[in-house]
């Protein structure tokens, strides 16, 4: 008897969850200038390369960089340039911006 009312009560809360998401809306300037603040993001690509290209604790030579300090467009480039890796690896990573990488190593 009771199987008709629950499938009634999630109908109404789908119904109601789809119209709420609606009236989302995210705010494109935040984001973008969110990621242009946050280079650090691009830590996962560097670090897979590293690794990839067989560089020697990757893992540390990117926490000296990244902790507890600020990593802007500047200061990624300029690391990126210096490291001991091919120059097709450091020409793709220096194309990487936080807007465009969407953590798949594989497109590196």
């Amino acid at each position: 008897r009771n199987i008709g009312l629950s499938f009634g009560y999630s109908q109404v809360a789908i119904i109601s969850i789809l119209n709420g998401l609606k009236k989302v809306d995210p705010n494109k300037k935040y984001i973008k200038n969110e990621l242009n603040n946050n280079w650090e993001v691009l830590t996962e690509a560097v670090q897979t390369v590293m690794r990839y290209e067989g560089y020697e604790e990757a893992y540390e030579k990117l926490k000296s960089l990244s902790r507890g300090t600020k990593i802007d467009e500047s200061a990624y480039k300029l690391f990126v340039s210096n490291l001991e890796i091919s120059q097709s690896a450091k020409k793709k990573l220096l194309t990487l911006t936080p807007a465009n990488y969407i953590g798949l190593s594989k497109k590196l």
